[in-house]
Order: structure tokens, then C-alpha cells, then sequence
């Protein structure tokens, strides 16, 4: 996760400041003048001067290693360093706080979206049951309507043969008749 707003110029500026302070103090010590040197001397490696040895190896002298004090500003940089990652840090826990809580909500609204939706189905269930049960208890009566309908339908063809014998029948009379 990126920082943004005030953690991005915190970090920037943590990786900055650094090289900055040094690129200064490499041009002052370069642009100086012999005049300057002892204002400088605190912040430039000051190298210890050869002492003359007092060994036994006749005429063999030994170097000291080149004491270089800590400059009064690192501190104060470590400080400031520290201070901005752990604002830096501070963010990005925050952010992973925030996505951990928001991923809890969505848990939690689809769990409910899920409730709903088991509350549904079995509503519809029990309704589709009921539906079930009174289709059942109504087929003994839809039997018989079919069976009244088929009867019915039986009759009618018989009523049509009936109804062309009788115009048959009419039609023979009339001839009979007119004889």
C-alpha cells in the first residue's frame, strides 16, 4: 500500500534529508578556507597525529586509527528518521486495519444477505408444499372433471349421430310422403 499525503512527504523527506546533509557538508568542507577550519573541525574525521613510539624495535613507529567524532546533528537526524517511519509504518498499519475492517463488513452484510435469502427459500419451499398439498387434496375432484368432460364429449358425438338419423329419418318421411 502506497503512503499518501502527509506519510508521502514524511518518507520523502526521510530519504532526502540525508543526502542532502551531506552534499552540504562535502561542499563546505571542499569550499572552505583555512579560516573556516576550525568551525569545521567538529563535523570533518579528525586524524589522530603519530605519536613516536616507545617500542624496543629501534626506529619503528606505529599509527594511530583516525578518530572521527559524532557529529551533534546525528542525533537529532536518528530521531527525526525514526520518528517518520514510524509515521510511515503507523499509515500502512492503519490502511491494513481499515481494509481488514472493511472486508470484516462485507462479511458481515453478506452473511445477513445470505440469511435473508435461506429465510426466502424456505418460505417458498413451505409455500411450494402447500401448493402440493392442496393440488392433492383437489385431484380426486380434477379426475372428475375430466371424466365429466370426456362423458360429455361422448354425448355430443352421440346427440350429432342422433341429430343426422332424425334428418334421415325426416328426409325419408317427406318422401314418403309425397308418394
Amino acid at each position: 500500500m502506497a503512503a499518501t499525503g502527509d506519510d508521502a512527504a514524511a518518507m520523502d523527506s526521510i530519504s532526502r534529508a540525508p543526502a542532502a546533509r551531506l552534499a552540504a557538508l562535502n561542499a563546505a568542507a571542499s569550499s572552505s578556507s583555512p579560516a573556516e577550519a576550525p568551525a569545521d573541525a567538529a563535523e570533518t574525521p579528525v586524524v589522530a597525529p603519530k605519536k613516536p613510539s616507545t617500542n624496543s624495535d629501534g626506529g619503528v613507529e606505529t599509527a594511530e586509527e583516525a578518530v572521527e567524532p559524532a557529529e551533534p546533528d546525528i542525533d537529532e537526524l536518528c530521531t527525526d528518521m525514526f520518528e517518520k517511519m514510524s509515521v510511515f509504518l503507523q499509515g500502512e498499519l492503519t490502511g491494513t486495519c481499515e481494509d481488514y475492517r472493511l472486508l470484516e463488513n462485507m462479511n458481515k452484510l453478506t452473511s445477513l444477505k445470505y440469511m435473508e435469502m435461506k429465510d426466502i427459500s424456505i418460505n417458498i419451499s413451505r409455500n411450494l408444499q402447500d401448493l402440493n398439498n392442496k393440488y392433492a387434496s383437489l385431484q380426486p375432484y380434477l379426475d372428475q372433471i375430466n371424466q365429466i368432460e370426456e362423458q360429455v364429449s361422448s354425448l355430443e358425438q352421440a346427440a350429432y349421430k342422433m341429430d343426422a338419423y332424425s334428418k334421415k329419418l325426416e328426409a325419408r318421411f317427406k318422401k314418403l310422403e309425397k308418394r
